[in-house]
């Protein structure tokens, strides 16, 4: 997501999406033109006594649905503050927590894979929204006098919103916290890969009946909602799939060595380059001076010399300097993550020494998965609990 920092808590970066910045002045819109009809629902849940004349006079409605919106995501913020400082008690460091268009994301380094753990990080943002939602309504009804009607009204909505949240998030819609509850629930007497996959499944029928619902009432936001569900729950079944595929396989298992890797010089030309790989169907060569690796060219790197040029043009010209690599004792998995984070489809791998090794490419890890699979040496391995810090 395109996004940019404005502040830490607990060391943990706030980071604030382009998308929030228009969904910002939506929520501010639609709460101050409906503050007539919130009046009439907080009196008629909370007791709570409010006069519909002052709050609906003048600017006052899109003051308090200033104040109100700020107040609800304000909210969104502690709650994955609340998952946030569970998963790093249990030594999970956490990169950002980032506010976009359908809420936040608290994004762990790592993925807890002891029930217990992750059960406990899921149920720990709903739990300070229900506390959120408490304490907005101890302020509403006994803290604030009754002559302050806008501050009653602004925690009377942020007490219902609060709790609004805490029980939506609690649906069993995987990646969602219930969907987590869930999965953490089903993991206690199966292996991990099949609860996500249990979880996953369950998560995406809740995504289409929440996207039907959200037909129905042409609720832009609740299709938006389900179709990040949708896709939440496929990409990390497919991930936790993965990864208990690759466990224990390191680079050097997979990666094509250096004695069968195919490498250019410096000096050959991009013409040369191109006979090259249609000859031995490689997109992507590392490039070696006198057995020291210097570089990396690509097929995208290649076609940027306009053909008659390409005589003239050596692969020094325009091959890339900045290398992608891995170690080769390195996780095979972590090798798969990091071609998704660059979105680059090869990676040189490195030795102990510094020394090229080999390359490992998408196709190289896509193979051995499918492999691995077919030969039924992916085993469902329930996982070791790690112990608390």
């Amino acid at each position: 997501m395109r996004s940019f920092t404005v502040g830490r808590a607990f060391g943990i970066p706030i980071k604030l999406d382009l998308t929030f910045l228009l969904i910002l002045p939506i929520f501010a819109w639609i709460i101050g033109s409906q503050v007539g009809q919130w009046v009439d629902i907080l009196n008629l849940l909370w007791g709570i006594d409010l006069q519909n004349g002052t709050l609906t006079a003048g600017p006052m409605p899109w003051i308090l649905g200033a104040v109100s919106a700020i107040g609800l995501f304000a909210g969104v913020v502690l709650h994955e503050l609340g998952h946030s400082l569970v998963a790093m008690r249990y030594g999970f460091p956490i990169n950002s927590i980032t506010l976009w268009i359908f809420g936040g994301i608290a994004q762990l380094t790592d993925q807890p894979e002891d029930w217990r753990q992750e059960l406990a990080i899921a149920i720990a943002g709903p739990a300070v929204s229900i506390a959120l939602g408490v304490v907005s309504y101890v302020f509403a009804l006994f803290l604030i006098p009754n002559g302050f009607p806008t501050a009653r009204f602004i925690f009377g909505y942020l007490a219902l919103m609060n709790l609004v949240l805490a029980a939506f998030n609690l649906l069993p819609g995987f990646p969602m916290d219930g969907g987590r509850v869930l999965r953490a629930l089903l993991a206690r007497n199966r292996s991990f890969a099949d609860a996500t996959r249990t979880a996953a499944e369950v998560g995406k029928m809740f995504a289409v009946l929440l996207g039907l619902f959200g037909l129905l009432q042409f609720n832009i936001i609740l299709i938006g909602i389900a179709f990040f569900i949708y896709i939440g729950a496929t990409s990390e079944a497919q991930q936790t799939v993965m990864s208990t595929a690759f466990r224990d396989v390191r680079v050097r298992d997979v990666m094509t060595s250096t004695t069968d890797l195919d490498v250019v010089s410096p000096d050959t030309s991009i013409a040369d380059l191109f006979e090259t790989m249609f000859r031995q169907r490689h997109t992507g060569y590392p490039v070696l001076d006198d057995g020291r690796l210097v570089g990396m060219i690509t097929l995208e790197d290649a076609r940027e010399v306009p053909q008659v040029e390409r005589d003239a043009y050596r692969v020094e010209d325009v091959m890339t300097t900045d290398l992608k690599t891995i170690p080769a004792a390195g996780d095979a998995i972590s090798a798969f993550e990091k071609l998704q984070q660059h979105g680059i489809g090869r990676l040189l791998v490195i030795d102990a020494d510094g020394e090229l090794a080999g390359i490992i490419s998408r196709t190289d890890l896509l193979t051995a998965f499918d492999i691995i699979q077919k030969s039924g040496r992916m085993e469902e391995v329930t996982p070791v609990e790690k112990p608390s810090q």
